[in-house]
């Protein structure tokens, strides 16, 4: 069995395509619900080293703590923008996914890809009707198949 965990909110569209990618995968992934069962600290700070990008790059800007914290001033720390992810966790961008492959924020949802250790399995078209996935399991970029 494959260990992969999706910190996922079932409200979002790329959540819910990146979930639906890996089940592709044939795995049924750890679901943490992260707004009810939030990272703790120590967490957030491993996953965005283990995706090599700077906290402020993990903080969600179009929800509305965003705005009233006053998030978008530069004054902010790295420990202050963990302190409003934490205290908020609306505020963590998603959906992130963890695997042996890494750690990534999924947004497309096709950047899941690089780090499941299973090829896809069939098709897969998103929500919105795009063709990601073709009957062989290869991914769609622009009306060529890829391997």
């Amino acid at each position: 069995m494959t260990d992969i965990t999706i910190y996922h909110n079932p409200s979002c569209g790329t959540s819910r395509n990146t979930l639906a990618l890996i089940r592709n995968s044939g795995v049924e992934p750890a679901i943490i619900l992260y707004l009810e069962n939030p990272p703790s600290r120590d967490e957030l700070i491993t996953m965005i080293a283990g995706m090599g990008i700077c906290v402020r790059a993990l903080v969600r800007k179009n929800v509305e703590p965003y705005e009233k914290l006053g998030l978008s001033d530069d004054k902010f720390s790295d420990d202050a923008l963990l302190d409003a992810m934490l205290a908020y966790p609306i505020l963590i961008n998603r959906p992130i996914v963890v695997t042996q492959k890494g750690t990534r924020l999924c947004r497309p949802s096709e950047i899941v890809l690089d780090i499941l250790p299973d090829a896809q399995k069939g098709a897969f078209t998103k929500e919105d009707g795009e063709k990601v996935i073709d009957e062989t399991g290869q991914l769609i970029i622009k009306g060529a198949a890829y391997e």
